[in-house]
C-alpha cells in the first residue's frame, strides 16, 4: 500500500492516461478510419508497457517503481511523437521507409509503387488547431509522465 495520497494520484494518472490514450488511438483508426503508420505504432507500444506497469503497481510491490517505470514509458511515448510530429510538419527527414516519396532513389518505378507504403508517416491524417495526433501525443504524453513523477517525488501528504 502507498504511503501517500500522492503516490496514490502518481499510480492512477499512470493507469488511466495510457488507457484513455490507448483508447483514442483505437477509436481514432475503428471509429473514424485514420489507419496508424509505423510511427504511429512506435507511439503506442511504450503505452501498451506503461499500462501493464501500472497495473502490476496494484499487486506486485515495489508499488512506486513500477508506477516510476510506467511514467518514463510514457514519456517515451511523447518524445517519439515530438520526434513524428517534427517529420510531418518537415522540420527534419524520417528514418523509415514510410516517409519516402514514391520515384525517389531511381530504379524501378512500378516496384516504388508496389512496396510504398500504404499509410505514410510525413503526413498528418488529421489536425486540429495545426496539431498532429503526433504532437497531441507529445504534449499529453511528456506532460502526464512528467506529472507521475513529480507526484512520486513530492513530499508525502497523509
Amino acid at each position: 500500500m502507498f504511503s501517500s495520497l500522492n503516490e496514490r494520484h502518481a499510480q492512477m494518472l499512470a493507469i488511466l492516461l495510457p488507457a484513455a490514450l490507448l483508447g483514442g488511438a483505437y477509436i481514432s483508426q475503428y471509429g473514424f478510419g485514420l489507419f496508424p503508420c509505423e510511427m504511429c505504432w512506435w507511439q503506442r507500444y511504450p503505452h501498451f508497457a506503461a499500462l501493464a506497469l501500472g497495473l502490476a503497481s496494484l499487486v506486485v510491490p515495489p508499488r512506486r517503481l513500477w508506477v516510476a517505470l510506467a511514467g518514463l514509458a510514457i514519456i517515451i511515448s511523447g518524445l517519439i511523437g515530438a520526434f513524428h510530429a517534427g517529420i510531418e510538419y518537415g522540420w527534419w527527414e524520417g528514418i523509415t521507409a514510410c516517409t519516402t516519396p514514391i520515384g525517389e532513389g531511381g530504379g524501378n518505378a512500378m516496384d516504388a509503387i508496389m512496396n510504398a507504403p500504404i499509410i505514410r508517416c510525413d503526413v498528418a491524417p488529421w489536425t486540429l488547431l495545426g496539431i498532429s495526433l503526433a504532437g497531441y501525443n507529445f504534449l499529453i504524453s511528456t506532460g502526464g509522465g512528467l506529472a507521475i513523477l513529480a507526484l512520486l517525488a513530492r513530499k508525502k501528504v497523509a
